[in-house]
């Protein structure tokens, strides 16, 4: 076999591990673009001991669980049923899961919780914004990006199946190092992860290297390695390097040469740091600003539309039917109609006066239902305190502009709050009008205090009566420091942080979505636990350009319309 890249080599070892375990690994989430270097990943899941079946976003309930085969129950006079894709242990590969519904994750998440299948996601993301959904992404224990593979690297993958085939009969026998479990929850931990299946399946995959690599037991460079692949995408902070704190002792060495080997070092005992910085070098920041913003884009309100829901009749995405009888501005659904009736054919041609090829009765009658969406409307409340620099409130301005554009091309309504000095302002009530909205934002000063409790009372009262006209409000907060101005008018941190939690918890209770945008140099402990009190995705963005800020705030309050 040719000498593989370092990366490529990865990808052919996280392919050989699931192929070991497949079920108990939950799968791979594999982000890449459709090309030759996926369909070179693809190709090689012929190695799984399961058969390959392929799903889609659009996927309903009876393809997946089985259902009623109409033709043949019309035909024969009895239920014919349908098996479904989960009906046997598979391989399944989603394709463009980046699209997948939040109703079609959940029944995945919820088979995958059993150990019979194993999911391959391709998520074939161009944008920030899209990405797996937060169930399934859970419960898959490897991630692969081949953005950065050129074609030239790309080789044929020959996975050896006498390796799986021994590795797979041995590697739950394999001894884990007793500290393993505890230094995989800690750099967890460490890494903002707070899912407990991560260190599970991390120790999981640790063995199955052990076992690939032909070790006795779980050893340091597998505990590594396991961390590598099942951390590093799923983390949402990197730890700040410890400055000042002293450097590690010595190793004893005096008494290396006992041959009890009592006080020789545990081989799986090896430290949280080393650890994490192999996480830190698995993946580019880029990426994970990536993953991190797609996060905060499902957060509020997901891939699958702009505002609310909510039923109709004639248009929008289709739902399943319900029972109820044709009127004014409600439809027949005929498929739906006869699925029901479909059953009682037997009896009822035994039972009828008239001799018909299909017996419909009223309790048969399905109507049609669709689901609409209303507008929406951006509340950007933008920090143009004495806290907020005048370079970044410039970019936040640049930002809030470069959105703007794309906002007015959806028609989606703007409205615009600044806060500074004593209190905060209305710069501009909901519009569409983009030559008005951008004069305002360029006419915004800087300079005084936080008052961020009036903000949000204002944002709140500007979403209350957007929401009575049939707008669905959605808040951006921009902002890098922490409330010190009080409601009246007065300084002090301590009584405006407390009014600023008050209005937070205010805000959440209406039931409103937001995000809120740390533009601080660093991510402030304040600002994270308010957007948790908002109920609002927390992005933090330290030294982002307005290009950056754009994309943030376009995947977290625009997200990609999904059919």
């Amino acid at each position: 076999m040719p000498e593989l890249s370092p990366a490529w080599a990865r990808v052919r070892l996280a392919l050989m591990a699931l192929a070991v375990d497949p079920a108990g690994l939950g799968g791979l989430w594999l982000r890449a673009r459709s090309g030759p270097v996926r369909d070179a990943v693809t190709g090689a899941l012929t190695a799984l001991p399961l058969p390959v079946r392929r799903l889609h976003p659009s996927l309903g309930d009876e393809a997946l669980f089985g259902g009623l085969d109409l033709t043949a129950t019309l035909a024969e006079g009895r239920q014919v049923r349908t098996e479904g894709l989960l009906a046997q242990p598979s391989a399944l590969v989603l394709t463009m899961a980046e699209r997948c519904p939040a109703g079609l994750a959940a029944r995945l998440a919820q088979a995958l919780d059993h150990p019979r299948h194993c999911l391959v996601a391709l998520d074939e993301g161009a944008e920030a914004e899209e990405a797996l959904p937060g169930a399934l992404a859970d419960r898959l224990a490897l991630f692969l990006s081949l953005d950065d593979i050129p074609l030239a690297e790309a080789v044929p993958l020959a996975l050896d199946l006498e390796q799986i085939a021994k590795a797979r009969a041995r590697f739950l026998k394999l001894r884990v190092p007793p500290r393993a479990a505890v230094t995989l929850t800690g750099v967890a931990a460490s890494l903002g992860i707070t899912s407990l299946r991560a260190p599970l399946l991390a120790l999981r995959l640790a063995r199955v290297l052990a076992a690939l690599r032909g070790h006795a037991g779980v050893r340091a460079e597998d505990v590594t390695t396991a961390a590598e692949l099942v951390f590093a995408h799923r983390a949402t902070r990197w730890p700040e390097a410890a400055e000042d704190q002293p450097p590690p002792p010595a190793p004893d060495t005096e008494n290396e040469g006992d041959s009890d080997g009592e006080n020789r070092p545990d081989p799986g005992d090896i430290p949280e740091e080393l650890v994490l910085e192999a996480v830190r070098a698995a993946l580019p920041e880029a990426l994970l600003d990536q993953l991190a913003i797609a996060r905060a884009a499902r957060a509020t309100g997901g891939a699958t539309g702009s505002g609310e829901a909510r039923p109709g009749h004639s248009h929008g995405r289709p739902l399943s039917a319900r029972p109820g009888r044709p009127s004014a501005g409600l439809r027949l659904d005929l498929i739906a109609t006869l699925r029901a009736a479909a059953p009682w054919q037997g009896m009822r041609r035994k039972t009828a006066l008239q001799d018909r090829l299909v017996h419909i009765r009223p309790s048969d009658l399905r109507i049609k239902r669709y689901q609409e969406r209303n507008e929406r409307v951006l509340i950007f409340a933008v920090d143009a305190s004495g806290s907020a620099a005048l370079a970044r409130l410039a970019e936040a301005k640049g930002a809030v502009e470069l959105l703007l554009a794309r906002a007015y091309a959806r028609r989606d309504h703007v409205a615009l709050i600044a806060f500074r000095g004593a209190g905060a302002e209305l710069i501009l009530p909901p519009t569409r009008s983009l030559v008005q909205t951008k004069r305002r934002l360029a006419g915004l000063p800087g300079g005084g205090g936080t008052p961020l409790a009036a903000a949000l009372q204002m944002a709140q009262d500007t979403a209350v009566r957007a929401r009575a006209k049939g707008l669905t409000p959605v808040l951006a907060l921009l902002t890098d420091g922490r409330a010190n101005v009080a409601l009246d008018g007065t300084p002090g941190r301590a009584r405006a942080e407390a009014e600023a939690v008050v209005a937070a918890k205010a805000w959440r209770r209406a039931g409103f979505a937001g995000v809120v945008i740390d533009t601080a140099a660093r991510p402030q402990d304040g600002l994270r636990a308010l957007s948790a009190t908002l109920g609002a995705a927390y992005l933090p963005l330290p030294r982002a350009t307005a290009e950056r800020l754009s994309s943030a705030l376009e995947a977290a309050l625009t997200p990609l319309q999904a059919g």
